[in-house]
């Protein structure tokens, strides 16, 4: 009796396994990562409700730009390396130029958001975000690691500043 509860466990176990293991994952939600990043954010900075709330909000707004730059900047991307292949130097320029704006565009997303948030907070928060190592890129002072969860991936390979 043991042997067979034991089989049919095991069966069920291996069934959900296997189900579970079809297929990619898929990305989190715009709503998912900025959760993860305000509690982050909460857990560093004892952030208030109130200052969870706009924080959230800040970043919401922040990704879904972000978000809404990735087809773009992907097609752009993909113009210079066919130009790149066709040796083409005027389409290299425009695919540059393109990729340029794009990336002007991402960092004044992430400045705006990073300038927004740190104006939520009180003085000695600001101390103690300001004392948090920096990550690699464009947006100031931030924790490392994963930002929001997404450090070193954001739109076009932009390495992503942490906070």
């Amino acid at each position: 009796m043991k042997n067979r509860l034991r089989a049919i466990v095991l069966t069920a176990a291996s069934a959900t396994f296997l189900t579970a293991q079809t297929g990619p994952p898929s990305p989190p939600s715009i709503a998912d990562m900025v959760a993860q990043q305000v509690a982050h954010l909460t857990n560093l900075l004892t952030l208030t409700p109130a200052q969870a709330a706009q924080a959230t909000s800040i970043f919401a707004t922040e990704d879904t730009t972000l978000a809404s730059l990735m087809p773009t900047m992907q097609t752009a991307q993909a113009a210079l390396h066919t130009a790149v292949e066709a040796n083409s130097a005027s389409g290299i320029s425009a695919a540059a130029n393109q990729i340029g704006a794009l990336q002007i565009q991402i960092v004044i997303a992430q400045g705006t958001a990073n300038a927004a948030f740190y104006a939520i907070l009180s003085a000695a928060q600001q101390t103690v975000y300001d004392e948090l190592p920096q990550g690699p890129g464009p947006g100031g002072p931030g924790p490392g690691g994963p930002a929001g969860g997404r450090g070193g991936g954001g739109p076009g390979g932009q390495i992503r500043p942490p906070r």
